[in-house]
């Protein structure tokens, strides 16, 4: 139980480690204005995208899926602090989505958004951490 815990928590710190630098990487291509540099940040992205964070996501819900499966759900599933956390999991993985449709837009030269936008797409994944952790460690309801 206590490993299924703690493999969960490191492929989520991976998954918010990527949700957290891909705007970053945003931002700077966004303020970018020659061709080396823009290659660069399409490989960069691309490789954090489908290399660190998306394998991030997929074993945090493996790993959270299997402990809902395994214990949590019969000793938790009717609090509310289970049911808050999974919705904001579920808007995270939308996040997640806009970060892939972002990093398309700019893989195809298509971005119509100024780095300030990035700048604040950037602390969206903050927010989502912050009320994860308090629902799952404080349970307040």
């Amino acid at each position: 139980m206590l490993w299924l815990k703690a493999l969960h928590l490191i492929f989520m710190v991976t998954w918010f480690a990527g949700l957290f630098y891909l705007p970053r990487l945003f931002v700077y291509h966004a303020m970018s204005d020659d061709s080396i540099s823009n290659e660069r940040f399409k490989i960069m992205e691309r490789k954090l995208f489908f290399g660190i964070m998306t394998p991030g996501l997929v074993l945090t819900f493996v790993f959270g899926i299997w402990m809902l499966v395994d214990y949590a759900w019969a000793i938790y599933g009717h609090s509310g602090w289970l049911h808050a956390k999974l919705t904001l999991l579920l808007l995270l993985v939308i996040y997640h989505g806009f970060c892939g449709k972002w990093l398309f837009d700019f893989k195809y030269d298509r971005n119509r958004h100024s780095h300030v936008y990035y700048r604040w797409m950037n602390e969206v994944p903050v927010l989502f951490l912050f009320g994860i952790i308090i629902l799952a460690t404080m349970k307040p309801f």
